[in-house]
């Protein structure tokens, strides 16, 4: 357990900061997993609508800094594949 100030709150900044960094990456699997669902159902107007709704959101992870770029763009590209091949 940290004794110094400075220690204190640096802990204290990290748990806050972790958790509000969870909630994001939360946030971008469910909008992911509303898209992988529309696939799933094989309707591609409302799988395509989806993914339109869940790129900023995924983009917003990766400018935040809870995504890396390359992954970000990795899920997007396989995901409007996978509509496209509906």
């Amino acid at each position: 357990m940290a004794n110094i100030k400075s220690a204190k709150k640096r802990i204290r900044q990290t748990a806050k900061r972790t958790g509000v960094n969870r909630d994001r990456v939360g946030r971008v699997r469910t909008f992911v997993k509303k898209v992988e669902t529309a696939i799933a159902t094989g309707n591609k107007e409302e799988a395509a609508a989806a993914l339109k709704v869940a790129q900023p959101e995924i983009m917003r992870g990766v400018t935040k800094g809870v995504l890396p770029r390359n992954t970000a763009s990795r899920k997007l590209s396989r995901l409007a594949a996978r509509i496209k091949a509906l």
